[in-house]
């Protein structure tokens, strides 16, 4: 699995499956069909996540109408043990990679076992240096969320895994709240962290809508990730910052566009441009009949379309030159033209 190579796109199924394995299933044939990379789930067991007495964050009571426990909300939204093999192998059915987020050793263990192709750790998880490390020694590809990070947490972060792996790490830009408002999400962020730490980097979307995603991707973020929802109005804390299947296709078209338009730096002309260039593009023309062995005058010269002759920046060399044959008025000198 390469995040490196154009727009790695993740459908965020998080825990919009709300605790079902039959809407899990449908969310990751949703996430196939609209052209994703990647699932990601989140794999968790409340016990070991969150006390008892833990309040909800702002936007989880904000989503789901109400601020009660945060442990009784997760230990809903949980998975079982062998769920997640059979999600994986959905995923295998559907030609689409499973990710998934562990929140914990317990879980990390679990998706190892089941042969995950990378890890990805929850902006949440930035400061859990414990887990990092323990992530780093299985040696897979981690994909590090920064949401509510400094720089300075981040260095450090790439140090703990770096001293516990080898592991390649790509880093998510990231705005930890849900939605997310456009002028709180800082895209030029992951330009400032790419230069400082020489990882690819990559953008986790929590906005409404496509604009902020497809700014990133036009920026050059390596992965996208947004949440999938089958309804936006569903119960549950993401539902409300996620994208319908449909909305999510045309998003992942959209990335794939940009990420094709940026291309690789190079001005040049392409294929088409040279095609455009014969009929846009003006040549040195035979303003009257001209005999082979004339030398060729200033007033002797137009300078028309098409472009398939000597280019107008030659005009002062061909001026003086002698033809080497005739040339009918209209006609477009070549470079041959002026041997004889």
């Amino acid at each position: 699995m390469q995040f490196d190579d154009g727009c790695f796109v993740i459908a965020e199924i998080g825990v919009n499956h709300n605790g079902s394995l039959d809407l899990a299933r449908e969310l990751i044939d949703a996430s196939a069909e609209a052209g994703a990379d990647a699932v990601k789930f989140q794999t968790f067991f409340a016990a070991d996540l969150v006390t008892e007495s833990a309040r909800k964050a702002d936007y989880q009571s904000r989503n789901t109408g109400d601020e009660g426990s945060q442990h009784a909300m997760l230990a809903s939204l949980e998975l079982g043990e062998s769920d997640f093999g059979d999600l994986m192998a959905h995923c295998a059915e559907r030609s689409i990679h499973f990710l998934s987020t562990p929140f914990g050793f317990r879980a990390a263990d679990l998706l190892e076992r089941i042969g995950v192709d990378a890890f990805k750790v929850s902006s949440g998880d930035l400061t859990y240096h414990q887990l990092l490390a323990h992530l780093a020694q299985k040696g897979k590809p981690i994909i590090l969320s920064t949401g509510m990070g400094t720089m300075a947490e981040i260095e450090v972060a790439l140090e703990v895994i770096d001293r516990a792996g080898p592991a390649p790490v790509s880093l998510l830009h990231c705005v930890s709240d849900y939605p997310a408002a456009p002028d709180t999400c800082n895209l030029t962020a992951m330009a400032t962290m790419e230069a400082a730490f020489g990882r690819p980097v990559g953008w986790s979307d929590h906005t409404v809508g496509s604009a902020v995603g497809f700014a990133a991707a036009a920026l050059g973020a390596r992965i996208i990730e947004k949440h999938i929802t089958l309804d936006v109005t569903m119960d549950g804390p993401d539902h409300a910052a996620s994208m319908e299947p449909a909305a999510f296709g045309d998003f992942v078209a959209g990335i794939r566009a940009i990420s094709a338009a940026l291309g690789n730096g190079i001005k040049r002309p392409g294929a088409a441009e040279l095609r455009t260039a014969e009929v846009a593009r003006r040549s040195l023309i035979a303003a009257r009949d001209l005999h082979a062995g004339e030398v060729i005058g200033a007033d002797d010269l137009a300078i028309l379309r098409p472009g398939t002759g000597l280019p107008p920046a030659m005009f002062t060399t061909v001026v003086g030159c002698r033809l080497g044959r005739s040339v009918s008025t209209g006609e477009p000198l070549t470079i041959e033209d002026l041997h004889g």
